[in-house]
């Protein structure tokens, strides 16, 4: 089940459209294989500001600061990180109103070859449903890009996190 990406884009084309879309132009970032060919991207682009971080908490406290700053903020991630990134989630962006477009590589999903990501795999929606933090899933006929951007409409409106989860099958077309 492949989402329908616009045009020849491949899925890090489609997801960076969608990121240009929504003027993100602040982006934090864990390394992930897959989310590779998308930082490389990102940090080649002279209107986004890229800054690589260690941790996933890290990366939540600079985009608030980033977001107070005047910037409009993203974070790249993997969804083996989101365990760490909980308390900053609920303790900073969720106490203090603060909106985070989180665009997440979900490993452990369908298609998984690595055993030990299938834990947190399983666990990545329920946790986000638990929060109360919306998420987006591309469906076969879903525009990436368009979702992209709906995600941070919705981030920004309702001052809260919201992530985009894109499983193994998005990226088996790179």
């Amino acid at each position: 089940m492949s989402p329908s990406l616009s045009g020849d884009l491949t899925p890090s084309e489609s997801i960076f459209k969608g990121i240009k879309d929504a003027e993100i132009d602040f982006i934090v970032s864990v390394p992930c294989a897959n989310l590779g060919k998308l930082i490389n991207m990102v940090e080649e682009d002279p209107d986004i500001l890229h800054l690589p971080v260690t941790r996933e908490e890290e990366g939540v406290g600079v985009c608030a600061g980033a977001y107070m700053g005047g910037k409009r903020p993203a974070m790249l991630m993997q969804n083996s990180g989101l365990g760490n990134s909980i308390n900053a989630l609920a303790s900073l962006n969720m106490l203090y109103k603060i909106p985070l477009l989180m665009v997440i590589s979900h490993r452990g999903v369908l298609g998984e070859p690595i055993v030990a990501q299938v834990p947190m795999g399983e666990l990545t929606t329920k946790l986000f449903d638990t929060m109360d933090i919306p998420y987006f899933i591309p469906e076969k006929d879903t525009d990436p890009a368009d979702m992209v951007s709906k995600a941070w409409e919705l981030a920004s409106e309702k001052k809260m996190p919201v992530a985009v989860l894109l499983p193994i099958q998005f990226w088996r077309k790179q």
